[in-house]
């Protein structure tokens, strides 16, 4: 890797491990299993393997939001999928998932199990299974669908962007700092103006899209991610701040956060999550001071 300013492109790119940075040890051209390793299978209905990222959150707040509202069938076992230890690259997950990412779901509550992968796909798949938070009404299906792929589409800037390049990279660099810092915070704004007409992203109805967008946007302004609020001026956001208190006061997004957690709170780190009890006995504090 070159960090000079003066670098120019070889006219065929070729690997250096070395160049990664951070992320260098789960980060490769290629794609497929580099180890055997069968995925674990528990007595739910549903299998999700996964890693308390936002986009790993997503899946698991609608899952406790599906528990609180009475759907049974929602029950799930909740694995950890170490990404820094390489377990996306199992013979398992990759069999699960060829896009070796968190998360992926395993619906087994049926005679033949169904994969689902791309946290996008996870949530449409068990709001139409359980008919709920996707509006069935053509208009409002469209809005909601609309702001979900919004967020698949406008994440990737802030994350592998602007998250990449202010908290991540090993060497700052002020232009894609800059590129990055400027489309997230347009981004903030288009939630902004939206969220100053409606009380949720979608209208007036919490619905997956908020689940989808509320880990990203709402992690940043609420502090959570790349220690970035004082520099994108979040504050200033007011309705996107008001939103994100909104959404976080719900018990069934605070059990969600915590899942498959393993940074932060030891309080709000629940590795493993295979009943609702677990939340009560085996977060990270409960299990050091046992």
């Amino acid at each position: 890797m070159s960090d000079r300013a003066d670098y120019v492109p070889p006219k065929v790119w070729t690997w250096d491990k070395e160049s990664g940075g951070r992320f260098a040890s789960i980060n490769r051209p290629i794609a497929g299993a580099t180890h055997e390793k069968p995925l674990p299978v528990g007595k739910k209905p549903l299998q999700l393997y996964s890693l308390g990222t936002p986009n790993g959150q997503k899946v698991t707040i609608l899952l406790e939001e599906l528990l609180a509202l009475g759907h049974a069938g929602a029950e799930y076992d909740a694995w950890l999928i170490r990404i820094g230890d390489g377990d996306q690259f199992g013979s398992g997950f990759v069999e699960a998932n060829p896009n070796s990412k968190i998360p992926t779901l395993v619906d087994r509550s049926g005679a033949t199990p169904v994969r689902v992968f791309e946290s996008g796909a996870i949530l449409t798949y068990l709001a139409e299974k359980f008919g709920a938070f996707l509006p069935t009404e053509p208009a409002a299906r469209a809005e909601t669908l609309s702001w979900l792929f919004w967020q698949m589409g406008s994440a990737p800037f802030l994350g592998g962007g602007f998250g990449h390049f202010y908290a991540y990279a090993p060497t700052k660099f002020e232009y894609p700092i800059n590129r990055y810092a400027m489309e997230s915070k347009r981004q903030l704004d288009v939630l902004d103006r939206r969220l100053s007409e409606h009380e949720f992203v979608a209208g007036d109805a919490y619905t997956i899209a908020d689940m989808a967008i509320w880990p990203w946007y709402g992690g940043v302004v609420k502090g959570w991610l790349y220690e970035a609020a004082e520099f994108l001026d979040v504050q200033s956001y007011r309705n996107v701040v008001r939103w994100a208190d909104q959404i976080f006061s719900r018990p069934a997004v605070q059990r969600g956060r915590k899942v498959n957690r393993i940074t932060g709170d030891p309080a709000d780190q629940l590795h493993e999550r295979h009943d609702a009890s677990d939340f009560d006995t085996k977060t990270q504090d409960k299990i050091a001071g046992a």
